[in-house]
């Protein structure tokens, strides 16, 4: 008996510690993207001897996973798309490449053709310099999302007063490899995974106060990891073991100190 009313009471005193995410928030203007904790990593690699021209031509979802839904069709897919917006700029944040734009290449080759027509009735302009090519290729992806990798909870409930946690974890698996544009060599490949922590908490009761009157109340709330910060992560983790490997292999070499 004691220790049943030790366990509620603890599960009492965790739900009072999320009482403010019970409280539902007021609106907030838009703010900048934080850097993850992995940021930091990558930022705190030696500095290079030079910054290395790559590109980017597809890193994207290659899992074809849908959210799921009940009872009704769905074609919100289960991760970000934005990956290759997420590498470039994992890339260009770090000291170690400069990024060159290869995912909208049509439309910069447009906007020179453009210039170019206008160019030929004032010959006297200097001439369009040409794009800047890369050494290094990165390709990979998102290569799989694991749902339900573990999950889990606890509850108990004891003379109409209850309370319950449950947790839920899925993974996903990032991919990402370095190819030599002269020789077509697969110089490196890396792959990361991050796991993706969803969990909900509830409590209520219920007490009859008098004859055929019943008092019920009832609170809760559910935390889910934001996918795009999930696969953020995973990207920069994978990129700073490919340069902590290129620098071991002299592929790529630091700055002396």
């Amino acid at each position: 008996m004691y220790k049943l009313l030790i366990t509620i009471t603890l599960l009492g005193l965790s739900g009072c510690a999320s009482l403010g995410n019970l409280i539902p928030p007021s609106q907030q203007k838009a703010i900048s993207l934080e850097p993850t904790e992995l940021f930091a990593d990558l930022k705190n690699l030696p500095k290079p001897v030079g910054s290395i021209p790559v590109s980017v031509y597809s890193f994207r979802d290659q899992t074809g996973q849908y959210k799921p839904q009940t009872n009704v069709s769905s074609f919100s897919t289960a991760v970000t798309q934005g990956a290759n917006s997420i590498l470039v700029q994992a890339l260009h944040e770090s000291d170690w490449f400069t990024p060159v734009e290869r995912e909208g290449l049509q439309n910069i080759l447009t906007e020179r053709k453009i210039i170019r027509a206008g160019q030929a009735d004032s010959p006297n302009q200097a001439d369009l310099p040409p794009l800047t090519t890369a050494k290094i290729i990165l390709e990979g992806g998102i290569i799989s999302y694991d749902t339900n990798v573990k999950t889990g909870g606890l509850g108990m409930e004891y003379f109409g007063i209850g309370a319950s946690e449950l947790y839920r974890e899925d993974a996903i698996s990032i991919y990402l490899r370095a190819v030599d544009v002269r020789t077509g060599q697969v110089l490196l490949s890396v792959a990361t995974s991050k796991k993706v922590l969803s969990q909900e908490m509830r409590a209520g009761f219920f007490r009859y106060v008098s004859y055929k009157r019943l008092a019920e109340a009832e609170a809760g709330f559910s935390d889910n990891e934001p996918m795009s910060i999930c696969v953020t992560q995973a990207i920069e983790k994978a990129l700073t073991d490919l340069i902590t490997k290129g620098i071991d292999k002299g592929l790529w070499a630091k700055k002396s100190a």
